[in-house]
């Protein structure tokens, strides 16, 4: 199983974190960079993938509420996604 632990701290601001998820999950150079191609990118992972976001406050703290699109994403496609599990180092309120 793949591991990757995507860092809160280093994701700044939207556009620093859709580059930051792209590298650390290797995503194809075309990536769009917006939520609906995270999704897309996401449902194409293949093999058993647990991705953890650590320093869940900072994330939060970053992106304002901008935040709340990617935890979105990650975990509706983690429930539709066999291969990938996702989690958060903090309970997340809505």
């Amino acid at each position: 199983m793949k591991r990757i632990k995507l860092d809160g701290k280093k994701m700044t601001s939207r556009t620093q974190a859709h580059e930051y998820i792209a590298k650390k999950l290797k995503f194809p150079d075309y990536y769009g960079k917006n939520l609906d191609a995270l999704a897309d990118c996401l449902s194409e992972i293949g093999t058993q993938t647990q991705i953890k976001l650590i320093n869940t406050p900072d994330f939060i703290e970053n992106l304002g509420n901008q935040y709340k699109g990617f935890i979105r994403v990650f975990t509706d496609v983690s429930e539709n996604n066999e291969y990938l599990n996702f989690e958060t180092d903090t309970e997340i309120e809505e």
